[in-house]
């Protein structure tokens, strides 16, 4: 069990602040910067991030600064994340996660050429609330519990493993009974992703079922989703990536259906006949 956490003193930045807050949300204790000891760095109850020239994660010693110049991206964040089994998810829900390895490993210079485009792009990307929380961060030696930087952290902490972890289990509950349905628009067949009514209800299925379609690898094939109503008792239709293959105003007079958008990528129905979906998903088809 961790006791405390140990990270560098002087300047602070996404990587430190973020690794610190995500072992807050699992242990809340207190943030020391400094530099570690060697007893310190040897015992498994003190967390030493971003410092220390170690990375042992049974000891809880979460540093890359010693890793070989030529490896790939990474940080403190992606080694406590890997600890926590959470990295890969946290990689695929969270795109600003590999921005964040390059910028600590690269700087800002490799960065913006990895991701196309001027370096001067780079500091537009900046925002007060990352300056204001940094430059507190790294103002104080100690962060105790009940202090505002303290308390904010392990909110972001918490906010980001309870969103992770909660699309993961989202999209396990999906998969135990999603269904690919192939549909015929006009001379073309397409395919809609459904999710049926389940009890109880998986919560945001629409959300889950949209990052299962990715997963799958159906994101170029998949043109729509039909999933339940977290609103009503019936089903929600919408367009995948806004395909232009269905308009779901063309179901604007079905008496069974009580909302269409006028921009045409979303329906609401009372209908819960499986094969009275598919044929509201059929007419609204733009062969």
């Amino acid at each position: 069990m961790i006791q405390s956490i140990i990270t560098h003193p002087g300047g602070a930045h996404k990587d430190d602040f973020l690794a610190c807050a995500v072992l807050l949300a699992k242990h809340a204790v207190s943030i020391f910067r400094r530099d570690p000891t060697e007893a310190e760095l040897a015992d498994p109850q003190v967390a030493v991030v971003d410092i220390g020239h170690q990375h042992h994660p049974e000891l809880h010693n979460f540093d890359h600064h010693q890793f070989p110049r030529d490896a790939d991206p990474s940080c403190a964040l992606s080694l406590v994340l890997q600890s926590l089994g959470m990295y890969e998810d946290t990689k695929e829900f969270c795109s600003w996660l590999e921005t964040t390895e390059w910028f600590d490993c690269r700087g800002p210079n490799d960065t913006a050429d990895w991701l196309g485009v001027d370096r001067e792009a780079m500091a537009k990307l900046n925002s007060p609330l990352d300056v204001t929380l940094f430059k507190a961060f790294a103002r104080q030696s100690e962060h105790l519990a009940g202090e505002p930087v303290w308390e904010v952290m392990k909110m972001i902490g918490t906010d980001l493993v309870d969103y992770v972890t909660g699309l993961r289990r989202r999209m396990d509950e999906v998969a135990k009974v999603e269904k690919i349905w192939e549909v015929e628009i006009g001379e073309s067949k397409v395919k809609v992703a459904f999710v049926p009514r389940t009890e109880p209800l998986i919560e945001d299925a629409s959300g889950g079922l949209a990052w299962r379609i990715k997963e799958l690898g159906l994101e170029e094939e998949v043109v729509a989703m039909v999933y339940p109503d977290s609103r009503g008792s019936g089903y929600g239709m919408r367009r995948f990536n806004d395909s232009p293959f269905f308009d779901f105003c063309r179901l604007a007079e079905e008496p069974d259906v009580h909302f269409t958008h006028n921009r045409g990528f979303i329906a609401k129905t009372a209908c819960t006949d499986i094969t009275r979906l598919q044929y509201l998903v059929e007419k609204a088809g733009t062969p």
